[in-house]
């Protein structure tokens, strides 16, 4: 898969709880302009890492249910997630780099 899923409160047990693969979800706002600015990085992100993590976003406005149990008081945040566990989490503008080092600390995912 290549491309950035939306899940919502509905989808979220299957897309990233008991997803076969790593999952970094960005939870983000319409209103939020670091949120937007992530959207570039995320697209290629999902593209250079296809069949190796899933790459989510979880609209804050839209699934409160969902953003309560993983306790996102700020925006962006980006959740990892292994085996339906968060392992990690970044909170903030990231630059692409500095995300390549976190999915592979957080994710053990690699690109070459």
């Amino acid at each position: 898969m290549s491309r950035v899923i939306d899940v919502t409160d509905a989808t979220f047990e299957r897309e990233v709880l008991r997803s076969e693969t790593p999952v970094m979800l960005d939870v983000w706002g319409d209103w939020c302009e670091p949120c937007k600015a992530l959207d570039p990085l995320l697209a290629q992100v999902a593209k250079t890492y296809a069949g190796k993590m899933k790459v989510c976003r979880l609209d804050v406005g839209a699934n409160p249910r969902t953003v309560n149990a993983c306790r996102v008081v700020t925006l962006p945040t980006l959740l990892f997630f292994r085996s339906g566990d968060i392992v990690g989490q970044h909170v903030g503008s990231v630059r692409a780099a500095d995300l390549q080092g976190k999915i592979a600390d957080h994710l053990q995912v690699v690109v070459r």
